[in-house]
């Protein structure tokens, strides 16, 4: 949800348009709060991401598959990395306005905003793709989980890869898959744990 949040943000923060005259839109501060607010949740999106991967890789549990479970694992690290210096990018569109108001220069304003874009839809959008693939691969093969869950996951994959980088917003199916499978876990664990609550004390024979 954070990582949504963040990226809605982005989105209405830093348009996509190359226009230079864009440039002086970002004065406006609600752009600016917008980025900044971003700016903001994702290094908590990060981390909890991470939590994320923790409780995958629990939840999968001791038939872990090695060679899917070292692609989803160094696919997930990838794209935290990259998601963090997509981050970075934007921060610097941010900066690159003067605090007295000003509009920063197009050769900036536009270097950044490319920049940061590449970063989240061109790289870090893909790694997520293997990082949703892997996983469900091993939803599939393993039985971790359940049929409609894994196709959504290959239907995800095949946007994150192909349509992230061309479509604006496609990349807000990740957040959501992502979802889709914490509740997944939570019920699963929530069912597990009450059937595996021990039973209360017998009461000592006379």
């Amino acid at each position: 949800m954070l990582l949504a949040a963040a990226i809605v943000l982005i989105r209405l923060g830093i348009p996509t348009s190359a226009d230079a005259a864009t440039a002086t839109g970002f004065t406006d501060a609600a752009q600016r709060g917008a980025v900044s607010a971003a700016l903001e949740l994702v290094p908590f999106a990060g981390i909890f991401f991470l939590w994320f991967v923790g409780a995958v890789r629990a939840h999968v549990g001791p038939v872990e598959d090695r060679f899917l479970a070292t692609v989803f694992l160094g696919s997930g690290l990838v794209f935290t990395a990259t998601l963090f210096g997509a981050a970075a990018a934007a921060g610097a569109v941010l900066a690159v306005s003067h605090p007295s108001g000003a509009a920063p220069s197009p050769v900036a304003w536009d270097f950044g905003r490319h920049l940061a874009y590449t970063l989240m839809t061109g790289y870090a959008m893909r790694m997520a793709g293997v990082f949703v693939c892997s996983l469900s691969v091993m939803g599939h093969r393993l039985g971790v989980l359940p049929r409609p869950l894994s196709a959504l996951g290959f239907l995800t994959t095949l946007v994150l890869l192909f349509l992230s980088s061309n479509v604006p917003w496609s990349e807000l199916v990740f957040p959501v898959w992502a979802l889709a499978v914490s509740v997944h876990i939570l019920m699963v664990g929530g069912r597990a744990g009450s059937r595996g609550a021990p039973a209360p004390a017998a009461a000592p024979s006379a």
